[in-house]
């Protein structure tokens, strides 16, 4: 019996050579589930697991003998157990530590001519004297095994040293006929049991960890790289790749030289003897090509063909922009527009007055006047008789776009309502009544507009601001909403192009890259830890000319108890010894909704000098009092964030700072990292080194919709195949006559459930 790509992976204990019990497959498959985005994680299937590629590969493809080593060489050597055992350390530890031991092997090789070697780990806690017990059995006298590592050589006994992590480490091999010659100081020959079970001494399973090109991986639930790799091992040999089918054309396949999916995913965790390790090591193994090629592929395929399909959308919304139209917008703005803006405006325009619906992003760094452009679009379509919808992701956020709203639609006879969860019932179900009747012609709120009871009377455009923040189902659901309208979304992220054309492929992209005259650009500086009276000193200069700061504190998950408390206490510093005649306050992940909201405007309003905070400052909200930007820790943040939180001074006309506060002292290293924000402040700039730095982590925004999209490729190392499959899958899409081939694709598309969560099918 044979596995296939669909073999669930809770049928794996029916196959003995897997070694894997029932309780241990049912925890591999909710961990394997869990990682591919299974709705069910338990339905995860070999596919899954075969999809859960190696981070790195190891060259253990030569075992050295003893006598090769040197100080620093990591390296894979064959040892003979001589002797065995444990030792406590530390024994004035203290009554409430755990005791310390070290367990250690002293090893030779088969014949005993060279020096003898050592291996060691540490064990602790109250398992210690049972783990000492089960490795004295496990590594007696005489038992052959594998040790690979960075060797070092200690002086004081004269010898090579080799200290592992964990004895999993340690590969013991099957029992050779030349280990019974092993002399031996007793008459005790004793055989080593492998941790597999029964059937260690399978020829075929023997050298997993050794003598071979060696994948490593994450840990995943509670399988270390050691027990991953024995089971992938199994599952590659189980797998019957003529069953593993080819779902791309033929002319691809040729055309880009791609091997067959069946030994690719099997090549990827365990490269052939002939292979070049370089390859794997830099991913541009055969194998590594053909899955890259395929997931760009499969993306950008879906996304070319949702594009086409709006496109081919019948238009909601019939709009006319004359000249009569042109001259009321002229007549409302209150500065000349930039050159970009006068450019976006036009390409705006264009799609609505064209036949298809406008599904379009305005990218533009902080301050660059996306919100104007928005507005002239809004007006354009109340100007035709729609209505408009803005949503943005906070109410703060909302509201202010409200205020905006309110001076450069009223003046020219158009009604504007918020529409936000915290109003009151009676004014929300005001608003939603007239809303539906077509009384109010500009709606601007936040999610609230997407939910059931808001029923819009000719809905012709929506804008959706911080696309980020939203997942492409809210956008989608908000389209629903009208009559098909034209969608203009904005986003005050920049996006490098590499990257948009992927997270945006089903959007056409405008770029407002350039900021309206008369900005100060703002000050930033790095600094390290031993200026932090100076930091203060030249907040309160700034507050004593009646402006106002940001201190942002970082808060990561892994430990956001401890950050709390440390934010807190910086506050507590802050407000109680720092700045004891001014008002400080804090912001942080953990308050309540109207909380947060409270200490927004209170902060807006002026009533509080320096405001701590712990989370993002709200997106886009505009305080042009604040002039001091101070970001604690700032090496823990990306660029493109930091970059961002520069954003939220320099709203003024007044020179404003931003000062990155790093925790090394010398700021060497962050200084090499963080030294592009003191360079510039081009946010584009900025996200491409970014991108470079980081890969598209959170860029991407694939947690829109929980799911993993790329596994394995990575948009900045693999631009080039990026590039190679989405000329791929446009010109199969751009074909006067689809083939069955590309009709097949189109199907499986559809079905596919990643697509459909994201929104793309």
């Amino acid at each position: 019996m044979r596995l296939t790509l669909e073999t669930p992976i809770l049928e794996l204990p029916r196959f003995p050579e897997i070694f894997l019990s029932p309780t241990m497959a049912r925890k591999l498959a909710a961990a394997v589930g869990a990682y591919a985005g299974r709705a069910e994680p338990l339905d995860a299937t070999v596919e899954d697991l075969l999809s859960y590629f190696p981070s790195r590969y190891e060259d253990r493809s030569n075992l050295l003998p003893i006598d090769q080593l040197y100080d620093g060489l990591y390296a894979s050597v064959e040892l003979y157990v001589r002797v065995s055992g444990a030792f406590q350390v530390g024994k004035n530890r203290g009554p409430k530590q755990p005791p310390l031991y070290i367990f250690e092997i002293t090893g030779s090789d088969r014949d005993r001519v060279r020096k003898p070697v050592v291996v060691m780990w540490f064990l602790s806690g109250k398992a210690a004297k049972h783990a000492i017990e089960f490795y004295s059995g496990k590594f007696k006298r005489g038992v052959r095994f594998v040790a690979h590592g960075r060797w070092e050589w200690d002086g004081r006994r004269n010898t090579f040293v080799l200290k592992v992590s964990k004895p999993e480490e340690l590969e013991i091999l099957p029992e050779d006929e030349a280990a019974t010659e092993l002399p031996l100081e007793t008459n005790e020959a004793d055989t080593a049991e492998d941790e597999l079970g029964a059937n260690e001494s399978v020829a075929e399973f023997a050298t997993i960890h050794t003598a071979r090109h060696v994948p490593v991986y994450r840990k995943l639930g509670p399988f270390q790289t050691k027990r991953l790799r024995e089971i992938i091992y199994a599952v590659t040999h189980l797998l019957d790749r003529s069953s593993v089918g080819e779902f791309l054309p033929d002319e691809i396949v040729r055309s880009n030289r791609l091997i067959n999916r069946g030994d690719a995913m099997c090549e990827v965790h365990f490269p052939p003897e002939t292979a070049a390790i370089s390859d794997y090591e830099r991913f541009r193994s055969d194998a590594h090509r053909r899955l890259i090629y395929e997931e760009f592929f499969w993306l950008l395929f879906a996304l070319q063909l949702v594009r086409g399909e709006r496109k081919k959308e019948p238009k909601g919304a019939v709009i006319e922009i004359n000249e009569t139209v042109k001259k009321r917008i002229a007549g409302l703005l209150p500065f000349k527009l930039t050159e970009a803006q006068r450019r976006v405006v036009k390409q705006i325009f264009a799609d609505m007055t064209s036949d298809a619906p406008m599904n379009r992003l305005i990218q533009g760094d902080v301050g660059s006047g996306k919100t104007i452009v928005a507005f002239i679009a809004m007006f354009a379509a109340a100007e035709n008789g729609y209505q408009t919808a803005l949503m943005a992701p906070t109410e703060i956020l909302a509201e202010q776009h409200y205020r905006n709203a309110i001076l450069f639609f009223e003046a020219a006879g158009y009604s504007v309502r918020l529409l936000t969860g915290s109003r009151k019932a009676a004014e929300k179900k005001k608003a939603r009544q007239a809303i539906a009747a077509g009384e109010v012609q500009i709606v601007i709120g936040t999610h609230a507009i997407i939910q059931e009871g808001v029923e819009f009377e000719n809905l012709g455009l929506a804008v959706i601001d911080e696309q980020h923040r939203f997942g492409v189902l809210q956008r989608a659901a908000l389209k629903k909403s009208g009559q098909n309208p034209d969608v203009l979304v904005m986003t005050a992220t920049p996006i490098p192009r590499s990257l948009a054309m992927t997270v945006y492929g089903d959007l056409d992209v405008s770029v407002i890259d350039e900021l309206p005259p008369g900005r100060t650009p703002i000050k930033t500086v790095v600094v390290g830890e031993d200026k932090r009276v100076g930091v203060y000193k030249g907040i309160e200069r700034e507050l004593k000319l009646g402006r106002q700061a940001y201190v942002v504190y970082p808060l990561i998950d892994e430990s956001e108890k401890l950050d709390l408390k440390a934010a807190t206490a910086m506050f507590e510093e802050l407000r109680d010894r720092v700045f004891p005649h001014r008002k400080v306050g804090l912001l942080h992940g953990k308050m309540k909704a109207d909380e947060k909201d409270a200490i927004m405007r209170a902060f807006v309003a002026g009533e509080i000098d320096v405001l701590v905070s712990t989370t993002v400052i709200e997106v886009g909200v505009d305080v042009p009092n604040a002039s001091t930007m101070v970001i604690e820790h700032a090496e823990r943040f990306g660029l493109s964030q930091l970059h961002q939180l520069r954003g939220r001074v320099g709203r003024g006309a007044e020179q404003s700072y931003c000062v990155l506060l790093t925790g090394d002292k010398k700021t060497a290293v962050a200084k090499e990292r963080l030294g592009i924000m003191e360079e510039t402040n081009d946010g584009f700039k900025i996200a491409e080194k970014d991108l470079e730095l980081r890969g598209e982590g959170e860029l991407f925004g694939t947690r829109q919709s929980g799911v993993q999209m790329f596994k394995i490729a990575n948009i900045v190392r693999d631009f080039e195949i990026l590039e190679a499959a989405r000329g791929d899958a446009e010109k199969l899409l751009a074909a006067k006559r689809i083939k069955p081939e590309t009709a097949d694709l189109i199907k499986r598309v559809r079905s596919d459930v990643k697509y459909r969560l994201a929104g793309i099918g």
